[in-house]
């Protein structure tokens, strides 16, 4: 790892963090990457990755900068490709470009590049220096670190509950719980997702559209993938979700002949896919293949909006990354339904503790993200007990 950045590599190296966000949205499956080229300490170029197909962030800065990359310093979030896929390796273009050094954050997992990218630069002659802002680049992609290095997307659950832990009263009423700014939230991080998770219940009761729609911005290009865990293939025709703009993955356990007969009854034009899916015994889905499944599709981030039995399997089988707690100001009472269904610990020693990572307002609710990992507070003790 290379050590002793100046105080214009991280200013520089953070701008390229800034460019990259600007893909959040967009850049699915392919990561956010941001490129900056300086000639000293004057930036002469910068770039972004858009979209998968279109010129990598690198392609951009380095169309910008022109001739004066030559013996320039490029920042870039993620280590240049080296490998041709729908564009051109990176790496050889920054050679090309005669570019004398290259300053990268972190390592592309790509078995495809995962150092090759670096390796051919430092063929070139370009000194390569890395390991500059890793947290922050890290966590600009942390969905495309999990795909290529767990095998599964990075998993985010998404909850509304009242100041008493429920979730909707007893009859399944529950809109709204939180106010505007919250919902408006929420669709900001839909919109960064590969694909929002629910179960059959959760569309059976609430028969929603699981898409992305922000208040006073067009609609999207790209929706995220609905996926529907349906163990036994019992979503109506009617449902909502199946006539939104793209496309509807349903996970099932159900024979191919159920799976014939649903086909044959879903709307016409619907985008619908039926992945068979091994299941437990019980015969529901098996949540850590259907993520796998997801991941095959190139699926780096999994936004899920289900009820407690659904969320509560998914926490029963450790793959839940992250939580979006938001928290309204109101009291529903104990007939109301819980947050989730999970078994209790024997005791606290045996809980699941969670890491808080950012506490925001939206409005008069409250969003609480936290993440796996968490620790027990450390218990005071005092002389005498």
């Amino acid at each position: 790892m290379g050590g002793g950045f100046s105080t214009f590599d991280h200013a520089a190296m953070r701008r390229a963090l800034a460019l990259a966000e600007m893909g959040l949205r967009t850049a699915h499956p392919n990561p956010r990457v941001g490129c900056v080229i300086a000639a000293g300490e004057q930036i002469i170029g910068e770039g972004w990755h858009e979209r998968a197909g279109a010129p990598h962030a690198e392609a951009h800065a380095l169309q910008q900068a022109g001739a004066r990359a030559r013996s320039a310093t490029a920042y870039v979030t993620l280590e240049p490709c080296s490998h041709f896929g729908r564009t051109p390796p990176c790496a050889n273009a920054l050679v090309e470009a005669g570019v004398a050094r290259v300053v990268y954050s972190v390592g592309d997992p790509d078995p495809r590049v995962n150092g090759s990218g670096a390796e051919r630069l430092r063929a070139a002659g370009v000194i390569v220096e890395a390991g500059l802002l890793v947290a922050e680049a890290t966590e600009l992609n942390r969905g495309f670190f999990s795909r290529l290095q767990r095998g599964r997307p990075w998993v985010r659950v998404k909850m509304a509950q009242s100041l008493d832990g429920r979730t909707a009263l007893a009859n399944g009423e529950s809109r709204w719980l939180t106010g505007p700014a919250a919902r408006d939230d929420v669709h900001r991080w839909r919109a960064q997702c590969g694909a929002i998770l629910t179960g059959v219940g959760t569309v059976t009761l609430d028969d929603p559209s699981l898409t992305v729609r922000i208040a006073g911005e067009p609609a999207p290009a790209r929706q995220p993938l609905r996926v529907v865990v349906d163990s036994h293939l019992r979503l109506p025709a009617t449902a909502k979700l199946l006539r939104e703009p793209g496309e509807t993955l349903i996970a099932t356990t159900a024979t191919p002949a159920a799976v014939d007969r649903f086909l044959a009854a879903a709307p016409s034009g619907a985008v619908i896919t039926v992945e068979r899916l091994p299941g437990d015994a019980a015969g529901r889905v098996d949540l850590a293949a259907l993520l796998g499944q997801l991941a095959r599709l190139g699926i780096n981030d999994v936004w899920v909006e289900a009820g407690g039995k659904l969320v509560g399997a998914l926490q029963a089988a450790g793959v839940v990354d992250e939580w979006l707690l938001y928290l309204a100001p109101l009291l529903l009472g104990q007939d109301a339904r819980p947050l989730l269904a999970l078994n209790g610990p024997p005791t606290l020693a045996d809980a699941t503790w969670l890491a808080p990572h950012d506490v925001r307002l939206f409005g008069p609710d409250v969003r609480i993200i936290l993440r796996a990992g968490g620790q027990a507070p450390a218990v005071a003790t005092t002389a005498g007990g």
